[in-house]
Order: C-alpha cells, then structure tokens, then sequence
C-alpha cells in the first residue's frame, strides 16, 4: 500500500479542469509527484507535485513559487504553473514544472559518474549557484535527486529555493552543511552540499562524516584531482573556510582563475532578508523507464544552448550580425532595473585600504522601434568589462551572450562607451572588472551593473 499523500489510484484525475494526473511517479507521507501534459499544442509533458496545504503556511508556499516562476535561467527548472485544488477532501497545493528526461539520483545506483562527466555536470550547477547566489538567494536542496536532464541540457531543481538570511525551518539532511538549523541559511550552505554531491557521483555513497563530532568529513583518497582537493575544501565544517563559487572555479581551470564565477561570497549575509517559509516539497522524480546515459546528455548541453540560440535568433528577429559563441553565466529577469552599486566601504588589504569604483556614465543599446516589437518575453545579455585606472572600458567580452545575435552585438557595442570612477588601492586608482547585465523586452531596455574586482 503506498504511504504518498497522493497514490497510483489518483492517475486518471483532472486537476482545476486543467492537468490530467497521466502516471504516478513517486511521493511521501507530505508530497506526490505525477506526469501531466500542457495544454498547448503539441502537448508538452510536465511533472505536477501535490503537498498537502494543512503541513505548510500556504500562502507563504504559494508566494514562493510565484517569485520562482519570475526566474529564467537555462539550468534551473522552470516553474510553469501552480495553484490549488482539493482532491478527495484533501486541501492540496500544487506546482507544475518541466519534466526531467533523466535524474542523476537514478543513475548512481548503477553506476558512479566517470572524472570527465563529473566536469561536465560541475559547468551548469555553477552557472546556477552563481545565478541564485547573485540574487541573494540559495538552493538548499542541492543533491542528486534535484540534478536532472531536460531536453538534453542539465538542470537544477528551483522549487524550493531560499532567501539568503533566512533561517532553515526542515530537519537538516545528510547534504545540509553543519550550521544549517542553528543560523541563518547563507550561499556557503551550497557549497557544502556540492562537496557532498561530489563524493557521491564520484564514489556512489555521500562521504563518512559524524555531523555529532565536529570534525572535517572523510574525502575517499580514491577520488581523483582536481576533484579530491575540490570536495575536501567544500566541506569545511568552518563556513568562512569553506569554497566558494570562484574557489571551485580555479580548481578546476587553475589557468583561469582570475576569471572566477562569481565574487567572494561571505559566509552569512550581512543583513537578514524578510522571512519566508521554506517549507516544499522535494523536486520531481522523472519516470523510471529506460533512459539515454547521462554522459551524452550532458555532452549535449553545450551545443543545444548554441542551436537554441541561433533558432530563436531567426525566429525572432531574422538574420544579423554574429557574436561570440554562448557560454553561459548568470542573468535573470527578475534582477532590479539599474541596480548600481555604490563605493563600498574601506577594506584593509596587503597594499592599503580599497575604495569600490562607481559608474559614472552609461549607454543602453539603442533598439529600433520594429525590432524591440518583435521581442517575444524577456532577453539578457551579460557583458563583463576590463576597467583601466582612468575609468576607460579598455575590454569587453561575453558571460552570457544570451539567445540572439543581435541583441549581443548591441549590448556589447553598448558596454565599450561607459565610463567608471575607478576603484583606489592605497591612495591610488587600479584596474577593475565589471559585470553589466543588459535587460531588453519590448517596452523598454536597460541595465544593471556590479563591480566585480577589487
């Protein structure tokens, strides 16, 4: 007999006259997980999750999902629909969502994942922490069962993401990091569970590690580099020690480790954030049936974020100029509108007190009218720039050219004419990097940007 809180026999339902509950692919006492298909033509498959709306604050659960469904990023699953029903006296809450081809949860069971394949699946989970960390949020429920392949590009769960400064409200799991459920949740969570997640695809079991006695887990020295040393500095049971996004970065490209990720993050969030309740249920389970391998799934990802590109670029717009080839980094609709950040305060340094430099003056691309009509929903572009001591754009290159050609162009074009107050170092100005993210939709354009170093 099944102890989900939704069975087999609920297959054949009709949910808010809308999703047909098609296959029972999983659940527990507090959740259920079925296929369902989209109504639109051709039908789509999606995975519907039920929780039951007495176990969580509902509205708090609903207005989560609804900021979910606000983020766009091409390896976090997107969010499609959610609302409420009742079924069979039950008061449920339910949030629809892509479906997941392949969960790398069902294939540890068979096998570990080989050192090349562990690279490939590392590039994605970056650009999504990096993202998420870039919007004060957290994942929380970094794991195996929520590392899944869409339409052959992998993917993170984001139904259940979290607030930087909030506290965790769910018993701590054997991928929690150690301080989670005595302070507030901070990006450092994440990278413990990385660490975690590393062990496990590499070795097939989570690393040894008595969460009563404090000291550091036990990485298998059976773990090849960079991966071994990766795993063993993710999981510091000191946050402040721990990785960061940048830090795994350089492990795995020690020649490019002055290009990180991202910037350092702190440990804990210097203000809390207003609180929600974190309280959802466990991403989608995919249908156990037979399935592609993972490794050539994730060795197409690369390459359909490039023909998706270049299909929505025609389909769109038409045929324009060409950019660089993609290589995706975190942006997000839902940033703010020119969020530009202020001189921070003084930082003590090796060379003297630090000084964050301010944009000075900047230049948004200048859309035709005919063209930005045509923009179907929501396009970014993300452009890091080389800043020289006198605040001159000296360089200028893609983080993520987005999904067409001629947007990239432009806000490339548009990035090489702003102008910076430079960074000081000691009583003097230095070089700096900046990351722009351009935001086009059909109404308007603009731009946010951060500092990225010093």
């Amino acid at each position: 007999m099944s102890t989900a809180l939704l069975g087999a026999d609920s297959v054949g339902r009709l949910i808010d006259g809308r999703f047909t509950l098609l296959r029972f692919l999983g659940g527990t006492e507090s959740s259920s997980v079925f296929l369902t298909e989209l109504g639109d033509e051709p039908k789509r498959k999606a995975a519907i999750k039920f929780i039951s709306a007495d176990q969580v604050d509902a509205e708090a659960s609903i207005a989560q999902w609804e900021a979910a469904r606000t983020l766009s990023h091409p390896h976090l699953i997107a969010l499609l629909e959610h609302g409420r029903s009742e079924l069979d006296g039950q008061d449920l809450l339910y949030a629809v969502t892509e479906y997941a081809d392949e969960v790398l949860s069902e294939i540890l069971p068979e096998r570990p994942l080989t050192p090349a394949e562990t690279r490939e699946m590392l590039g994605p989970i970056l650009d999504a922490l990096a993202f998420l960390h870039g919007r004060d949020l957290v994942h929380g429920h970094l794991k195996p069962s929520n590392i899944m392949v869409v339409n052959d590009r992998l993917k993170l769960s984001a139904d259940r993401l979290l607030v930087a400064g909030e506290p965790l409200r769910r018993p701590a799991s054997s991928w929690d990091a150690p301080e989670s459920g005595t302070v507030k949740i901070a990006p450092a969570a994440d990278l413990w569970s990385l660490g975690v997640v590393l062990v496990q695809v590499l070795t097939q079991q989570p690393p040894h590690w008595d969460r009563g006695q404090g000291a550091e887990p036990e990485v298998p020295a059976s773990i090849p580099e960079p991966f071994f040393g990766l795993a063993r500095e993710c999981l510091r049971v000191d946050p402040a020690r721990r990785l960061t996004l940048s830090g795994v970065q350089a492990h795995l490209e020690p020649a490019q480790a002055a290009e990180p990720v991202d910037e350092r993050v702190p440990a804990q969030p210097a203000e809390p954030v207003a609180e929600k309740n974190p309280a959802q249920p466990a991403a989608p389970v995919a249908e156990s049936a037979a399935k592609p391998s993972f490794k050539t799934n994730l060795q197409a990802v690369v390459g359909t974020l490039i023909v998706i590109g270049v299909a929505l670029a025609v389909m769109r717009i038409g045929s324009h100029h060409a950019a660089p080839a993609p290589s995706p980094q975190p942006s997000s609709p839902a940033s703010p509108v020119a969020q530009i950040q202020s001189p921070a305060p003084a930082v003590g340094t090796s060379s003297g007190p630090v000084v964050k430099g301010e944009v000075a003056s900047r230049v948004l691309p200048n859309v035709p009218e005919k063209i930005a009509a045509a923009i179907q929903g929501h396009l970014v572009v993300v452009v890091r720039v080389q800043v020289d001591t006198q605040g001159n754009v000296v360089q200028a290159s893609f983080d993520y050219p987005g999904t067409s050609r001629y947007f990239a162009n432009q806000a490339l074009n548009a990035a090489e004419k702003w102008k910076f107050t430079p960074a000081w170092v000691g009583g003097r100005t230095i070089a700096s990097v900046w990351i722009l993210e351009f935001h086009f939709t059909s109404a308007q354009t603009d731009a946010t940007a951060v500092e990225e170093s010093p």
